[in-house]
């Protein structure tokens, strides 16, 4: 597990991020929540990655990505503290043996040695997720909800 930056791992994570997305939209259509086609806007993220505000945690076995978490840090606008909002978490499934655990862990880590105060996750592509996260200390702090247009 590493820190790597967006723009140097977009090529390689970008087959992942297809995967997770699709995930995503097929629960979410289940849910009648319709989603478009996946279509990130690369610039905005390499600028976030390049300015130091996303950060890329790369999860690998044998050398090869098998997991990510893309996390935006910013300031609250309400008390001015250091928080980060998880923007993308994935595993492959066939990795799904605990080391999602493992990898949330590593970012808490980094995150807590750059003076983050709190991290925000919600768990969309698959809901048992959340079970992990009070297990590892998370709170309930709100619902999320969708309107369609």
């Amino acid at each position: 597990m590493a820190v790597e930056k967006f723009t140097d791992t977009y090529r390689e994570l970008e087959p992942l991020y297809r995967l997770h997305y699709a995930e995503m939209v097929a629960r979410l259509e289940e849910a009648g929540i319709l989603y478009s086609p996946y279509n990130p806007r690369l610039e905005e993220y390499g600028k976030a990655s390049d300015g130091g505000w996303l950060l890329t945690f790369v999860l690998r076995s044998d050398g090869a990505a098998c997991g990510y978490i893309n996390v935006y840090i910013t300031n609250d606008m309400h008390n001015n503290d250091l928080i980060a909002q998880e923007d993308t978490l994935f595993v492959v499934k066939e990795h799904r043996t605990g080391v999602g655990k493992k990898l949330v862990k590593f970012g808490i880590d980094e995150l807590k040695s750059r003076g983050v105060k709190r991290l925000n996750v919600s768990a969309k592509t698959d809901l048992r997720v959340a079970k992990l996260w009070k297990r590892m200390g998370f709170k309930e702090a709100a619902t999320q909800m969708t309107y369609q247009f």
